[in-house]
């Protein structure tokens, strides 16, 4: 036996308990436009959600698409407006939102599972009333630069409820459900929801056991010009510094706040991981040394590092 397919097997036997923990239980991993931009990239998604499926794990895909938006709108004669890492929605941002989540990202996601053998089926949260949400009221928000100001964002919502019943009926049948980030209330207006919100949303809904962000970045770092920071396992106690700090910005806050949210209200783990890396969600999911951050809340802490939370 060569040194290679000796290492191969070795790697194996060891994601054997994390196969059968994983079985049956439901991932939400959600794609972020830097992810969605490169073709190579989600690909190699794509063949790794493929792997997941295939061990009986229920996967629920969530993506946004805001560098494409971004780029959709200037092409149109619009430049976007983006508050703490969240997009200011008028009339035209939600047509552009609407033809390029609901449109061709969700398509070219579907067609990229398919090259896979994987069975998705493209969503947004106005289908079968799965995401129910209202208009967000005028917010007072702290800015990247540090300043607070009022900020109305238009046409975005706020997640009221979740209707899960679709996703689970998919999931029964082997599908991979694929859901663009709109939203819509019972007056029928439309609403762009943050993919970050909606993927929290829908894995506390499904109880998920994990909720997997594939981002641009290697995950949170106390210095975001240095990879060598990076933060790989804290619970919000560990992140409220950061967060003070500043060096949660940019489109990363949404997402360190959804794993928060997520990791108190019942999912088990969170991960931010650099979804363009070969491999990177297996080797955050079936490695101990993962490859990104992994937040979870004080139980879960406590359960993952042995510690008596009695003492």
């Amino acid at each position: 036996m060569s040194i290679d397919t000796s290492k191969g097997i070795t790697g194996l036997k060891g994601a054997l308990r994390y196969v059968r923990a994983y079985r049956d239980n439901v991932f939400v991993v959600k794609l972020g436009g830097d992810v969605l931009a490169d073709t190579e990239a989600l690909d190699r998604v794509a063949g790794q959600i493929g792997l997941l499926s295939s061990l009986s794990i229920r996967i629920v895909l969530v993506h946004g698409g805001g560098p494409q938006a971004t780029a959709l709108s200037r092409r149109l004669g619009q430049e976007p407006v983006i508050v703490a890492g969240r997009r200011v929605t008028d009339e035209s941002a939600l047509d552009v939102a609407k033809m390029v989540y609901a449109g061709t990202l969700n398509v070219n996601l579907l067609a990229a599972l398919r090259a896979h053998e994987v069975q998705g089926v493209g969503l947004s949260g106005v289908d079968a009333d799965l995401l129910a949400a209202r208009r967000r009221p005028p917010v007072s928000v702290v800015d990247d630069a540090g300043v607070t100001r009022e900020v109305d964002y238009g046409h975005v919502g706020d997640v009221d409820r979740v209707d899960p019943r679709v996703l689970t009926t998919l999931l029964d049948a082997r599908f991979v459900p694929v859901v663009s980030s709109l939203a819509g209330d019972s007056e029928g207006n439309v609403y762009n929801v943050n993919a970050d919100t909606v993927a929290e949303s829908l894995a506390v809904a499904l109880q998920a056991q994990k909720l997997l962000f594939l981002t641009g970045a290697p995950g949170v770092l106390r210095d975001r010009t240095d990879p060598a920071t990076l933060v790989t396992f804290a619970d919000p106690d560990d992140l409220a510094s950061l967060m003070a700090s500043g060096a949660l910005a940019g489109g990363m806050r949404p997402k360190v706040e959804a794993c928060i949210r997520a990791a108190t209200g019942g999912v088990e783990r969170t991960h931010i991981i650099d979804g363009r890396l070969p491999d990177s969600i297996l080797l955050e999911v079936f490695t101990g040394a993962g490859c990104g951050t992994m937040i979870v809340g004080r139980k879960e802490k406590a359960t993952y590092l042995g510690v008596d939370l009695a003492t």
